[in-house]
């Protein structure tokens, strides 16, 4: 049967106490992306199932220190055996933006958990150092996701900081990195010595079809909220095959 409001709002209680006991919001956030963000559309493979929680995925380059984010969830996965890997991962990607104060996103339950066998090949996930042709073909269209939805997942840099042991970048996008809001198109556009800018950000900047969306983000927070709900709730359904027992439809908290 579907998840009861009642439960939901407990999960998200549990979340919620997480992340006021560990600043862990752009961790989870990151977490959810990356299982996700393998789903290729043409081979219908990869996507939302919890795939990132098997070797050899979690410990494919891109995913550095996610271990450490699935490990902290094990505990609430505990709690709630009924709720999949899958839809955890996603729950309390989208609980950690709207608790670090970004737009609530619509959310169903009832997303399948992948087997060991599902896991995906390496290299589906963004390369930092790399350009608009990058993002566009090697990934972001490859998951059927547009210029739009491009540019404002983009924006969930907001969030949190570089790691050099994971990505080769250090420092944070924002003043407030623990914050979800639009200042990161704002450094987009014009880049601070004291924070990051990696080369696929600059791609948004510099790409004559992504500029627009970001100069519109940079100045008005309502529409990059709006659009970035939009954005994450079709990144958290990429390549689920709901259950029978899923939500019928997708309810904000």
């Amino acid at each position: 049967m579907p998840v009861s409001a009642e439960r939901r709002a407990e999960l998200r209680q549990a979340l919620t106490k997480l992340y006021d006991e560990v600043p862990c919001n752009p961790i989870m956030v990151r977490l959810g992306w990356h299982d996700a963000g393998t789903y290729d559309a043409e081979s219908k493979t990869g996507g939302a199932n919890a795939s990132i929680r098997f070797d050899p995925e979690v410990t494919h380059g891109a995913n550095a220190g996610l271990k450490w984010a699935i490990e902290k969830l094990q505990p609430i996965k505990d709690q709630f055996p009924d709720i999949s890997y899958a839809d955890l991962y996603q729950y309390a990607s989208i609980t950690a933006i709207a608790h670090a104060g970004g737009p609530k996103i619509p959310f169903r339950f009832g997303r399948p958990d992948a087997k060991d066998e599902d896991c995906t090949p390496d290299g589906r996930l963004p390369d930092a150092n790399k350009g608009a042709s990058h993002l566009r073909g090697d990934v972001f269209h490859r998951m059927g996701l547009t210029d739009k939805d491009i540019v404002a997942l983009s924006g969930a840099h907001a969030l949190g900081r570089g790691h050099k042991d994971r990505s080769g970048f250090e420092g944070p996008w924002t003043s407030e990195p623990l914050k979800f809001d639009n200042e990161y198109f704002s450094n987009v556009l014009a880049p601070k010595d004291d924070l990051l800018c990696l080369p696929s950000d600059k791609a948004l900047a510099s790409d004559p079809e992504f500029r627009p969306f970001v100069e519109k983000y940079a100045t008005d927070k309502d529409a990059f909220f709006a659009d970035y709900a939009v954005s994450h709730q079709k990144l958290s359904e990429l390549g689920v095959k709901w259950t029978d027992s899923a939500d019928a439809e997708a309810t904000t908290d």
